[in-house]
Order: C-alpha cells, then structure tokens, then sequence
C-alpha cells in the first residue's frame, strides 16, 4: 500500500476557481494547502483567452495576465501548487478519518491524505466524438479550448478557412482567434432560430467583421482524407450544401468534468450535471467540497473565483469543527430552465458563510469592528429559450414559497439569472424536492 502523505487541504483544479479557494485558504491560516493541475501551469482557461473580459470595471484584464495574478495571491499566501500532476482516484483510509486522493505526477504515483478536498475540475466542450457528428477523421478538427491552445500558447498554424459550430459567446471568441490566427471564418453555424449570444455581438460579427450566420442549420458530416475539406450541413427546410473549409471548430456545447466526483461517489445534480451542493457549496460527500465550472458549465471566471472563495470559507468552519450538514432537499427546475445551483437545501441550518454580527472581521483592524449579517448569495439559473416577461415561481408539494418578475429581456440563453434566498425560511423539512419554474 502507497504510504499517505498528509495535509490540511487539497484543492483539485487551478483554475480560477481553486486558485481563489486556495489563496483565501492559504491567508486565513488552514495549515498545508495543496493545489493538483494536471497541465504545465496554473490560470485554468483564461490562460489560454488572449482577449479581455477578466478582472473588473476598474481593471480590466486580458486571460493570461488573470491568470497570472491569480495564482501569484494563491502562491504569496502560502499555497502550495504542483502542476503535472493528476488525480487519478480517491481511497478510504479510516486511520486518518479523512479522504485519500491518489495522484501521479513528475515523481510518480502519490497518496495524498487531507481533512477537506475542494473540487475545482472545471468544464469541458464536448468534441466531435461527443456530438456523433458523422463523416471521416482528418485534421484540422478543434474545440474551442484546443485552438485557443494551439494559436495562443503554442503559435501553431490552424489553416486558411474555418467554420465554427455555434454561437454562444465563447463561438464569438473562437472566431477572434481564428482571425487572429490569419484565416478566414467562412460561417458561424447554429441550429437554433437565432444566435445564443448579446444581439450588439451577433450584429458586430456579421455586419463590422462580415462574418455570416447560418441559423436553422445543422452540421451532419466532416468531410476529407488527411486533411478537413469541407462540413456537409444541413439547413432548417431540408436543404443540404457543403461549405469548403480546412479548419472546423466545435464551441460552445459545456459539461462539468466531474470524473473525479462521480468516482467518489459523489451526488451528482441532474440538471447541472455537476456535483449537487448546498448553499455553502458541502457536496453529499464529508469533507469534500466543490465550486466553480464543475457544478455550472460554464459561468464567467469571476463567477467561478467567488464561489472559490466561498468555499474556502465553509472549510475554514468544517475545519473549525462545524458539522456536515444532513443531505437536505433537492432543488429542480422544469423546463424551459436548465439548471440551477446551489441545488440542495437544509431548512434551518446557518450558512457558515454567513457573517456573524457578534464575531470581529479579521479583515478590518482596530478592536471592535463587526460585520453585519448577510444572506447567502442567490441560486444561479440557465434558460434554453428566451422569455418576454419572465417571472419565477418557487413550488413545494404543490405549495407557492416564492414568485419573483424579472427585469424585461433578461430571460436570455446567454444571460444568468439570479433567483433570490428570503424563501428558504418557508421550505418544509419535512417536505418534498422544491422546484423552480419559469412563465
């Protein structure tokens, strides 16, 4: 048996998520923290995301400088990060009372003991395999995270004519590195009636850059030997036609990466397909927590580093000795939704990261200073079909908790919606599952 190495917290994943886990962890005092990647350096996606978008108003930031700052507070607050390494499983090791992750890297195989796990796995596009796209196998066939690796840390040539499958906003990303790259973007390919990104995007792309958008259109077969020729697609009234290209890139299609989850015989949400967790992100599994991508795929990087910061805090209390909270009551939601977290709920447990009005904030000197009480962050929600005048309806066994309108036109594909906690006091312990609907 593989001797155990142990240490307070280990973090899965740095990206941005788990580099935020780990610098608030490593700054509050939790001992040995640890963070696994299995790629040659930290900064998750955004390493790769040559544009902008990361950071704040204030201080906006491209992807690979995010990234670097990132992982240099996680480093200066006393985090550990071994990159090249990968997490092959887990294995129970009752002498220690903890969770054993077994792990290879560039000094072989390791068992790695800790009192807390953060999962920080991140997401991943779906590839060619994955969307039973038919037809032969030649090169010139990405994902939106193999180009954006290939150009951007490997300055690798793509090809001359690219059609990108998709277009969600990471499908207009896509296209900037293929123009980046010098090539041409015959088409954007949708099969829904309209693109899933901001209308100001579509119009920029198709009007400012001349890039086409074939919407109701399908892509049924890649097409040459050795190299990609051309997709065979197929349009909304029947109609099929062939766009020459040598370069097709698949965007935008997310699942968590929840191997390492579903291995630990962790609870997995339905509708996410990610862990389920509660409000303070505890998954059905002691001492194992989970944030970021992997429970959503897929929300911003900042969205992702908060909820690594959140975290860590309720590490900090199962640290402290704060109890594992009891499975609790799953939250769902019917269609046109498709996801929401946090998916899980205990009526009457206290949020450990909730303030305490009484306890000083160690962030603020000076003797005395408190922190008021705050609610727990709103639930998170996905929606496959845009709605006029959304309005969202909280049902248990039949039972109204809760009914919210929401602002015009931000029941949106491509917008995140937000559902508010004053309704949690009016949840049923003793009840069934609480659902969330959307009219």
């Amino acid at each position: 048996m593989t001797p155990v190495r142990q240490v307070d917290v280990l973090v899965v994943g740095a990206g941005p998520a788990g580099l935020a886990a780990a610098a608030r962890l490593a700054s509050a005092g939790a001992g040995r923290v640890e963070v696994l990647e299995r790629e040659t350096r930290p900064g998750g996606v955004p390493r790769h995301c040559a544009h902008g978008g990361f950071g704040t108003w204030t201080r906006p930031l491209t992807g690979p400088r995010y990234a670097h700052l990132l992982a240099e507070a996680a480093e200066r607050a006393g985090a550990v990060i071994r990159t090249r390494t990968t997490v092959l499983d887990w294995e129970v090791a009752a002498a220690f009372g903890t969770n054993v992750l077994l792990t290879v890297g560039p000094d072989g195989p390791e068992a790695l003991g800790a009192r807390a796990v953060v999962l920080a796995t991140g997401a991943r596009e779906r590839p060619r395999a994955a969307r039973l796209v038919p037809g032969t196998r030649p090169a010139g066939v990405y994902t939106t995270g193999e180009l954006q690796q290939a150009v951007h840390l490997f300055g690798q040539r793509i090809g001359t004519r690219a059609v990108v499958v998709g277009t969600r906003d990471v499908s207009y990303a896509a296209a900037r590195t293929v123009r980046a790259a010098g090539a041409e973007v015959v088409a954007l390919v949708t099969e829904h009636p309209r693109a899933r990104t901001s209308p100001a995007r579509a119009r920029s792309a198709r009007l400012v850059q001349g890039i086409p958008l074939l919407t109701g259109t399908t892509v049924t077969e890649l097409l040459g030997h050795g190299r990609l020729s051309g997709v065979r697609v197929r349009h909304r009234d029947g109609r099929t036609t062939v766009l020459p290209c040598d370069t097709v890139v698949f965007t935008g299609d997310f699942v968590p990466e929840h191997e390492l989850a579903r291995r630990g015989a962790l609870d997995l949400d339905p509708g996410a397909r990610g862990p389920a967790v509660h409000t303070a992100l505890h998954t059905s599994r002691p001492g194992v927590f989970a944030a970021g991508n992997l429970l959503h795929a897929v929300e911003p990087a900042g969205t992702a580093a908060r909820e690594g910061a959140r975290a860590a805090a309720a590490v900090l209390g199962h640290l402290a000795g704060a109890p594992w909270p009891r499975p609790g009551i799953p939250v769902t939601v019917e269609t046109p939704l498709r996801w929401i977290t946090p998916n899980r709920l205990t009526p009457g447990r206290v949020d450990p990261n909730r303030p305490d009005p009484n306890r000083p904030d160690p962030d603020r000197p000076g003797p005395g200073r408190r922190h008021p009480a705050a609610p727990p962050p709103p639930h998170l929600l996905r929606i496959d079909a845009p709605l006029p005048r959304p309005v969202l309806y909280v049902h248990q066994d039949g039972r109204l908790l809760h009914r919210a309108r929401l602002g015009p036109r931000t029941a949106q594909p491509h917008h995140t919606l937000t559902l508010g906690v004053s309704w949690h006091g009016r949840v049923d312990p003793e009840g069934g599952e609480v659902r969330v609907s959307a009219g």
